[in-house]
């Protein structure tokens, strides 16, 4: 089956079950012990061509249940915004996944209708880990606002990038680091093996097409399945290779972060990965114009109501600097990145530096890059760097907080 064009358009479904119920698209217990594969879609209710997909996958790897390992789980995101076609009902539900919010919407009486989701979410996902025997993966699927072509995110650890080459896609490293609440991140950071599919424009045909190809290639790269078992395996890699600009990997360099009030308007005509030069014009809010800080490629510029990330600035990761960053890793060489003048480690979390740019202000971010160092924030004239755990060996066992 070809992919559809990019001017059709789909619509989600009704969704008739009640509570967490319908979360649960359906989930494949092999016969023999494997990993687990936990895969959703629509986190966002405006998002539906991943819940499409997986609803199009199920009866086939039904079909194939003998030969599957471990289980294969797809779950509904936000389904009360899905029902309604909306990016969420109350508050964004990809923004939610942090222990402080996961604490407040532990009880089932929530005040936002995404805390419920969420406390409904997690009895799923909690279920699937203790069913777990071996590695669990997890993959979010996604559409974006904006046309452009199909991408993976990931978190930067080498666990996630070994998952990551196996698909004939773009990599986009460090978008996960610049958005605070993801459930991707929350699960990467618990031990997960994550990976995100931007399969393309929200409504487009073409997009229920690249997730149903991320999909069975993600059956056989997690291990689920052996190779031969997908006749059209073949098939769907071709679809994911179309789907994009080819296998290359990409790093964000900034995020230009919205506010409800800052009456943002993206410039027209931008899709995903256009280049773009250092004071371009792309959008404009209520300070007047915003321009490029930087030459590179632009990610997700915003054309929607919704939403906090106007867009992002990227550029392309030389294949050098990917082996270069492994083998540091490997000799876990940011153990000591402490030594440097003006770098010390945090007292609670030996993962997080806190680097005095007085001091340090020539070294430059690209050597935190390579060791895994991607989430910055500044606390006076401090600069807080921190990597996430996990980077070569996952946890003994996962524990949802």
């Amino acid at each position: 089956m070809a992919p559809s064009t990019a001017s059709s358009r789909i619509r989600a479904g009704p969704l008739t079950l009640g509570e967490s119920e319908r979360h649960l698209i359906g989930s494949i217990v092999g016969s023999q012990p494997g990993p687990t594969l936990v895969i959703t879609g629509g986190i966002h209710g405006n998002e539906p061509a991943g819940v499409l997909a997986a609803e199009r996958v199920m009866p086939r790897l039904n079909e194939l249940g003998a030969a599957i390992r471990g289980e294969i789980v797809f779950l509904r995101g936000n389904t009360r915004a899905l029902a309604r076609n909306v990016r969420y009902v109350d508050v964004d539900f990809n923004r939610q996944w942090t222990s402080a919010t996961i604490a407040a919407n532990s009880s089932h009486f929530s005040n936002t209708s995404e805390g419920v989701e969420q406390h409904e979410l997690l009895i799923h996902l909690s279920d699937a880990i203790k069913r777990a025997r071996g590695e669990i993966y997890f993959l979010d699927l996604h559409t974006t606002s904006a046309q452009g072509e199909a991408f993976a995110t990931v978190g930067d650890t080498l666990r996630n990038r070994r998952f990551a080459m196996q698909f004939p896609v773009m990599i986009v490293l460090g978008l996960e680091e610049q958005i605070e609440g993801t459930l991707l991140e929350y699960l990467n950071n618990l031990g997960a093996i994550t990976i995100g599919f931007e399969a393309g424009q929200h409504e487009a045909l073409s997009s229920v097409d690249h997730h149903e190809a991320m999909i069975w290639n993600a059956v056989i790269a997690s291990g689920n399945l052996a190779r031969e078992q997908v006749v059209d395996l073949e098939h769907w890699q071709s679809v994911l290779r179309g789907a994009g600009r080819g296998s290359r990997v990409i790093e964000v360099r900034y995020r230009h972060s919205i506010g409800s009030g800052d009456n943002f308007i993206m410039e027209p005509g931008f899709r995903s990965f256009d280049p773009i030069k250092r004071g371009q014009l792309l959008a404009r809010d209520r300070s007047g114009d915003i321009t490029a800080n930087e030459s590179g490629l632009i990610l997700m510029p915003l054309y929607q109501a919704l939403g906090d990330d106007g867009f992002f600035l990227t550029r392309k990761v030389k294949r050098f600097w990917l082996t270069l960053s492994a083998l540091l890793r490997r000799l876990r060489f940011g153990n000591f990145m402490h030594v440097l003048p003006g770098v010390r480690r945090d007292r609670l979390n030996t993962d997080v530096l806190v680097i005095n740019t007085h001091i340090a202000r020539l070294l430059p971010l690209q050597i935190f890059h390579l060791l895994g160092f991607r989430r910055l924030r500044w606390v006076e004239n401090s600069l807080i760097v921190s990597r996430r755990a996990h980077d070569l060996v996952g946890p003994r066992e996962i524990k949802l907080t």
